[in-house]
């Protein structure tokens, strides 16, 4: 397994796992389960320590790839930057559900706006994640690019 092969099997981590977080959460607040919250937050905040391998393997990739004929550099350059943007963001995320940890630490309530603002910057996280692996995607796919 090469880099962009590694790069490619762990990039649907964030994009899947924001949803899937996210959704937790959103029912962790629907239901008032304060365990719900818990989970979610520490979900986040690994999604955010898992996104920093990614972020290398896609630098990685990209430096692989360089010399293909077949590699559009505007599209590549396109996805680099959607993918700091969302990486950034990802980050973000986890800085807030870090706080929200930090809020919650000897059994103490995660006050609900911590909660809200993770929940809402998962959302932008999530659309951030969607536009980087779909760019990514039309690195090599061209049915799926917009003409």
């Amino acid at each position: 397994m090469d880099w962009v092969h590694f790069h490619l099997a762990l990039n649907h981590v964030p994009v899947l796992g924001t949803v899937f977080v996210g959704l937790l959460l959103g029912a962790a607040l629907f239901r008032k389960s304060d365990e719900l919250k818990r989970v979610s937050l520490v979900g986040f905040v690994a999604l955010a320590v898992v996104s920093i391998p990614i972020k290398f393997t896609g630098d990685f990739a990209s430096e692989k790839l360089a010399g293909a004929e077949w590699l559009d550099k505007n599209r590549m350059a396109v996805h680099e930057q959607s993918a700091d943007q969302a990486t950034t963001c990802m980050f973000l995320l986890g800085l807030a559900a870090g706080f929200g940890l930090w809020q919650g630490r000897g059994g103490r309530k995660v006050r609900p706006v911590t909660l809200w603002v993770v929940l809402a910057l998962a959302a932008v996280t999530f659309l951030l994640m969607a536009r980087t692996a779909n760019s990514g995607g039309e690195l090599r796919h061209e049915e799926i690019r917009q003409t």
